[in-house]
């Protein structure tokens, strides 16, 4: 039977927020349809279901941490069957195998990948609204942390209530027409309100500990991912320092990034952090902190949420508050908008410390410092 408000596609992840997402919105009326999203993560193979179906919650186990693994799609499969909605695997692997060269193709060229941003552009809110427009699904929902707040001039991307959780940054990438075909049901509550709920509603994901892990790099060991796809970046290369004298040796420029200080394998009697990184010389360079301030940074491959008249506003040197890290302090500076070249740039009020080329850039409003204005990715610093 179709629910009162039309079909609403849930990406679950086998985690407490979709978990918790998929019940509120059945509270609220929708026709709830589950998806788990089958990526071809390393040491997966399992065929969990293809059609709608329910289960016995008996036969699960819950999982630990994750997010597509196996033991996530069967997390998902038990909180499915809990609610009585059905699951849907969708078969991404292929479409996923572009996130995965993407991480290693940054990693070549000396650049700082996000592939989570890239999977939500691409993939969530990417081919996943496509699968719902198969289904007959009203809209796309997720268990991410950021709100979307609708008014006469239409949907707008926000902060999630509980900042210090917020995920509005790693949602930028949507379309700005995707936001009315968007729902994200726990972005009015606080992490701690969403495992409450989910212990009240009798979900065994409650207390499952959150994601920190890229999902194809189950053990963190970013450079062994990389190597084991481009085994030539494994080489010796020299560690200088700011006035370029040699000061160590490293195992490739693809296993630090700007801003690191641990793991560095220097020492000079002090701490050092990585301050910039040569891909074609195969060097990296470690200073102080102050040499990795910048007060300026160039982005592209834009992506706005705001219509054209306040995009014109605020490409004439707008202020804006400014996110380079997914959980990274928020910066204050001015906005200028090259749309000609699909590039803006920013220029900060003080100094900031540790930005990489190849990281997202969230602009947000000056004055409703929740809302999420659009972002890109950076190209250069300076």
């Amino acid at each position: 039977m179709t629910g009162s408000r039309g079909k609403a596609l849930l990406a679950m992840s086998g985690g407490v927020d979709s978990s918790v997402a998929a019940a509120l919105l059945l509270r609220d009326g929708w026709d709830v349809v589950g998806c788990f999203m089958r990526l071809g993560s390393p040491g997966e193979s399992f065929d969990l279901m293809t059609t709608a179906e329910t289960c016995d919650p008996r036969s699960l186990k819950i999982g630990k941490q994750g997010c597509c693994s196996v033991g996530d799609a069967h997390d998902a499969k038990l909180v499915a069957a809990e609610l009585g909605i059905p699951l849907y695997v969708c078969n991404f692997k292929r479409d996923f195998g572009r996130i995965m060269d993407y991480f290693v193709d940054e990693h070549i060229a000396g650049r700082t990948p996000n592939p989570c941003v890239r999977c939500n552009d691409w993939l969530k809110f990417g081919k996943l609204h496509d699968y719902a427009k198969q289904i007959g699904a009203d809209v796309v929902a997720s268990g991410h942390h950021a709100r979307i707040v609708k008014n006469v001039a239409g949907a707008e991307l926000h902060r999630g209530v509980d900042e210090p959780k917020d995920q509005s940054y790693v949602l930028f990438g949507a379309p700005r027409a995707r936001l009315d075909e968007m729902l994200l049901p726990v972005g009015e509550m606080a992490k701690a309100e969403v495992r409450d709920r989910a212990e009240e509603l009798g979900l065994p994901v409650f207390d499952k500990p959150d994601s920190q892990e890229i999902c194809f790099v189950p053990d963190n060991d970013h450079a062994a991912f990389v190597e084991r796809r481009a085994p030539e970046l494994r080489v010796r290369g020299r560690i200088l320092d700011t006035a370029g004298r040699e000061v160590g040796e490293h195992d490739g420029h693809h296993r630090f990034t700007i801003g690191q200080r641990r793991g560095v394998g220097v020492a000079v009697g002090k701490p050092v952090y990585v301050v910039q990184k040569d891909p074609v010389a195969n060097t990296i360079t470690v200073g102080d902190r102050p040499d990795l301030a910048i007060d300026s940074l160039t982005a592209r491959q834009t992506n706005w949420l705001v219509d054209d008249a306040e995009l014109a506003e605020l490409g004439a040197g707008a202020p804006v508050q400014v996110q380079y890290r997914a959980h990274g302090e928020v910066a204050r500076g001015t906005l200028e908008i090259d749309a000609a070249q699909d590039q803006f740039h920013v220029r900060f009020n003080s100094p900031v410390f540790g930005v990489a080329p190849g990281q997202a850039v969230v602009c947000y409003d000056e004055n409703r410092s929740s809302r999420v204005l659009g972002g890109g990715w950076i190209e250069r610093l300076g």
